[in-house]
């Protein structure tokens, strides 16, 4: 599959989740945003990065992560400062990423893709640390042993039968800590 067949996600997680939450998956061209449904638009709109399918798990983490009432938000009203982040506000992304990307992780292996952490933070030259690497890692293994929520789980059995993967088991969620160069987002 090329890095940009993003199509057949677009459709499944449409099929998926447009019926109940009104939502639908997006290829955009600039950065990704979060659109709520509005006059114009009747849906509430995922829109991911320039067509790259790990954007658009990574977006949809997102969507997982938030609740009804963010859901109204754009954004989902999160806080959010761009690439140049100090150390402490480097800190604060990688304690509220955690969960968006162990569900990305576990979205990724359900689509037998290479899961790369993200530190969202290139031009300060840092990649995502060992610690929020680790804290990932423990997030994923805590979710395969306490269960998936609903839209997780959703996306997780609509990706492994569109991609004829096998069930998510922890050996397949091996920790090999990245460097920065290990990292891509395309």
């Amino acid at each position: 599959m090329q890095q940009d067949d993003y199509q057949p996600l677009i459709e499944l997680f449409n099929r998926l989740f447009l019926p109940t939450y009104n939502t639908v998956l997006v290829a955009g061209e600039d950065e990704p945003i979060y659109l709520p449904a509005d006059d114009a638009h009747p849906h509430h709109r995922i829109i991911f990065a320039h067509g790259f399918f790990a954007s658009a798990l990574h977006e949809i983490a997102h969507w997982c992560v938030a609740g009804p009432q963010r859901r109204l938000l754009e954004d989902f009203g999160y806080w959010y400062k761009p690439d140049g982040r100090t150390a402490q506000e480097q800190a604060e992304f990688e304690r509220v990423e955690v969960k968006p990307q162990a569900y990305e992780w576990m979205f990724n292996q359900a689509a037998g893709r290479r899961f790369h952490f993200s530190a969202d933070n290139l031009s300060a030259g840092l990649g995502a640390s060992d610690t929020f690497q680790r804290n990932v890692h423990a997030r994923v293994m805590q979710l395969l042993e306490e269960g998936l929520p609903v839209r997780v789980q959703m996306l997780v059995d609509g990706l492994r039968g569109q991609y004829q993967t096998p069930p998510l088991s922890a050996q397949q969620f091996v920790l090999e800590l990245e460097t920065e160069e290990d990292c891509s987002y395309a």
